[in-house]
C-alpha cells in the first residue's frame, strides 16, 4: 500500500454522529408564459352582380388583413410556438433558482415515483411531489450555519432511505423519504472528495470518492467498511511500468465515474488519458488504455451491459460486446462539432446523448444509428446528463438551472 491508501475504519468505530432534523421551506415555480396571437379579418362578401372592379377591390381588402395576422403576432409568442412544436419529446421545467446554478444528480422515492430531489451547485436541493413538473427549494441548517457553499454531487433511494454526498466532505441521510435529513459528520482521513452514492439496501450504501476510495455501510452510515485497498494513484505507482499510456501523468483524482446495475464502475482518469474499472471482490482498480486517440470525455454502461466511451469533440464509441474491454468501434453521429458529453437509456432501444449548445441525439436502435433532436436547439446551454428514472421518467441536466422533462 503507498503513502495513499485507503484507512480501514474498524467495525467498532463509529466514525459518523447524527444531527438535527432538517427544515423545509417551499417557494412556489412560477407558471409558464403562455402566449396567444390576435387577428383582423376581413369578410369578403361576394355577389353575382359585382363587377370585375369590385371583386379585385375586396380581394385586396383581404391580403393587407391576413399580413396583419402573420406579421403582428410578438416574437416571443412566435419562440413559444416553435419551442413547443421543437419539445415535443421534452419540455423545459423552471426552476426557482439562481442563475448560474449547474445541475449534478436527481433521484425519486421508489415507494412514490411522484416524489423526488433535485441536487446542484451552489447548495441547491430542489424537491417535486408530481413528478418532476414543479420543484420547490429545500434547505439544510446545518449547512447553512457555515461558511461553505456546498455542492451536491449524487443522491440516491432506496425504499424511503435515501443518501446525498457533495463537496466540501457532507453526507446527508433519511429514513423517511427526504421529510428530514440528517447530517453525518465524516472523518478527516476519507481519501478525496465524495463523487458518488448509491443506496444498496435497508440502512445500506456505497460512496465513491475521486480518488478512488470505495466504501459500504450496512447500518446507517455509523461505520464504514473499505472495498480497496489503496487509492488509484497508490495502485498507479505501483503498476506504473505495466504500459498504462498517461498513467505517469495521473493527478490523483477521477473526471467521471459510473456504476452498472451489477456493482462493478467505470471510471475516468482526470485528464482523459486512460480509463479504469472495478468489480466486487477485487482489491485494486484495473486501469486500462483507451483504445482512440482523443481523449476521454466520459464513459459509461449501455443497456445491454456494455460501455460507451465519448470522446472530446464530439465522437462516441460502443464497446465491443458486453461488459468490460479495451476493444471498442465508433458509432457515427452528428454533433455539429459540439462535444457530448452523456449518454443514457430509457430502454434497450432508445437512447439519448446530450452535449454543448443543448445538442440532443435519439437512437430508436440501441445506439447503432443516431439522429439529431431539435428539442433544445433554443436553448443556450450545456446539458451535462441524460437521467432516466424509469422508462416514463426521464430528465436532462444542464448548466443555468436548465432541466428537461421527458414526454415521451
Amino acid at each position: 500500500m503507498g503513502d495513499r491508501a485507503l484507512i480501514k475504519p474498524s467495525p467498532l468505530t463509529s466514525l459518523f454522529t447524527p444531527l438535527p432534523s432538517l427544515g423545509r421551506h417551499l417557494r412556489l415555480l412560477p407558471s409558464k408564459a403562455t402566449s396567444s396571437s390576435s387577428s383582423s379579418s376581413s369578410r369578403v362578401c361576394c355577389s353575382s352582380i359585382w363587377s370585375r372592379r369590385e371583386v379585385v377591390q375586396q380581394s385586396l381588402m383581404v391580403i393587407p388583413s391576413l399580413s396583419v395576422a402573420l406579421i403582428g403576432m410578438p416574437a416571443s409568442a412566435k419562440a413559444a410556438e416553435e419551442n413547443s412544436a421543437g419539445l415535443a419529446d421534452w419540455e423545459r421545467v423552471y426552476l426557482p433558482i439562481d442563475p448560474g446554478v449547474v445541475l449534478l444528480d436527481i433521484a425519486f422515492v421508489p415507494d412514490d415515483p411522484k416524489h423526488g430531489f433535485l441536487l446542484g451547485t451552489r447548495q441547491t436541493l430542489l424537491e417535486t411531489k408530481d413528478g418532476g413538473e414543479t420543484w420547490v427549494p429545500r434547505s439544510i441548517p446545518s449547512a447553512e450555519e457555515e461558511d461553505f457553499n456546498y455542492r451536491f454531487n449524487s443522491i440516491s433511494f432506496q425504499g424511503k432511505e435515501g443518501w446525498i454526498v457533495g463537496k466540501p466532505a457532507i453526507l446527508l441521510y433519511t429514513a423517511d423519504a427526504g421529510e428530514n435529513w440528517k447530517r453525518i459528520p465524516l472523518s478527516s482521513s476519507l481519501p478525496g472528495d465524495m463523487v458518488y452514492i448509491k443506496a444498496t439496501g435497508e440502512k445500506s450504501a456505497e460512496l465513491v470518492t475521486d480518488e478512488g476510495a470505495i466504501y459500504v455501510t450496512a447500518n446507517a452510515g455509523y461505520n464504514w467498511r473499505a472495498s480497496v485497498q489503496e487509492t488509484v494513484s497508490a495502485t498507479l505507482n505501483r503498476t506504473v511500468s505495466s504500459g498504462i499510456s498517461g498513467a505517469s501523468y495521473y493527478t490523483g483524482t477521477f473526471n467521471t465515474v459510473s456504476r452498472s446495475p451489477e456493482g462493478r464502475y467505470v471510471a475516468v482518469s482526470s485528464r482523459g488519458n486512460f480509463y479504469l474499472t472495478w468489480e466486487p471482490g477485487q482489491p485494486y482498480w484495473q486501469p486500462h488504455n483507451r483504445a482512440v486517440a482523443r481523449r476521454i470525455q466520459n464513459m459509461g454502461w449501455r443497456a445491454d451491459g456494455g460501455l460507451w466511451l465519448l470522446v472530446r469533440g464530439g465522437g462516441l464509441f460502443f464497446s465491443k460486446g458486453t461488459g468490460i474491454t479495451e476493444d471498442f468501434e465508433e458509432v457515427p453521429v452528428q454533433s455539429r462539432g459540439f462535444g457530448i458529453l452523456d449518454v443514457g437509456f430509457r430502454s434497450q432501444d432508445e437512447a439519448w446523448a446530450a452535449g454543448g449548445s443543448g445538442i440532443l441525439l435519439r437512437s430508436n436502435n440501441g445506439g447503432k444509428t443516431w439522429s439529431r433532436d431539435k428539442a433544445a436547439d433554443n436553448i443556450a446551454a450545456n446539458l451535462y446528463s441524460v437521467k432516466f428514472i424509469n422508462d416514463k421518467n426521464g430528465f436532462v441536466l444542464g448548466n443555468d438551472g436548465v432541466l428537461l422533462r421527458y414526454l415521451g
